[in-house]
């Protein structure tokens, strides 16, 4: 890896550090941006052990400020989503979730900006969306730790508090990843390369956990939501880019 790649790398490791801390939109871009230097999925390998170590910050932080019933309706798709994901690793392109994936997330971000979704009364967690976006962003997390626009669809009509929106979010993707451990391991993407770079990546990442979690703690409502809504707008543009012109 040459100096430029490490630059972007700590970009990244960042990038997931924020998302853990509870600024979750903020993770989609690492992936993103260590693709320009190689391929995605050794991206994702070297970021997995990352986004764990860093999960253990954002449990630590949000261990008493998350909703255990939106869990309960996501997880059990998430886990579908992540072994599908696993099954057809090998027919369907990254670039191709990375478009489907921004077009769902760019729909929803508009909706909610020309006020079809702004402000509307929070909407009671349900096993169907639940179980739906669960294997989406099950599914996208697998091949592109792009699972946290699907899970926004759901999520964000629920109305939590920030807090609690960054614990359960924090706690959904903790316990996903784990669950992703083995089905990368066994398609080879935890090589000991990857892992020697992903330990140094670590350190910016768990820095920036605090970060975000001093962040998420003193921003009113209002702007916290606008803040993942038009975050989510110009993640979901990016990866639209991403897989028209990868």
């Amino acid at each position: 890896m040459d100096a430029w790649t490490w630059v972007l790398a700590i970009i990244a490791a960042t990038s997931v550090g924020l998302a853990k801390g509870g600024l979750s939109m903020v993770g989609v871009i690492s992936v993103l941006l260590l693709a320009l230097v190689m391929s995605p999925v050794q991206a994702a390998g070297i970021l997995l052990p990352v986004y764990i170590i860093s999960d253990i910050g954002g449990l630590v932080a949000y261990r008493r400020n998350f909703d255990r019933h939106i869990l309960g309706r996501l997880l059990p798709g998430a886990v579908a989503g992540i072994l599908l994901g696993w099954a057809t690793a090998s027919f369907v392109t990254d670039r191709a979730i990375e478009f489907v994936v921004g077009v769902i997330g760019l729909v929803f971000a508009l909706r909610a900006l020309i006020g079809q979704g702004h402000g509307a009364a929070a909407r009671a967690p349900d096993w169907g969306r639940g179980s739906l976006w669960g294997l989406v962003s099950g599914y996208t997390s697998f091949v592109a730790h792009a699972g946290a626009p699907p899970y926004q669809v759901y999520a964000q009509p629920l109305r939590m508090t920030p807090v609690v929106y960054a614990g359960t979010t924090t706690i959904f993707f903790a316990i996903c990843n784990m669950v992703k451990l083995v089905p990368y391991a066994l398609l080879g993407q935890l090589s000991a390369q990857n892992l020697k770079v992903a330990a140094v990546l670590v350190i910016p990442a768990l820095l920036a956990v605090r970060a975000g979690l001093w962040i998420v703690r003193r921003m009113p409502v209002r702007i916290f939501y606008a803040f993942i809504t038009w975050t989510l707008l110009i993640v979901s543009l990016r990866l639209i880019w991403a897989g028209v012109m990868g």
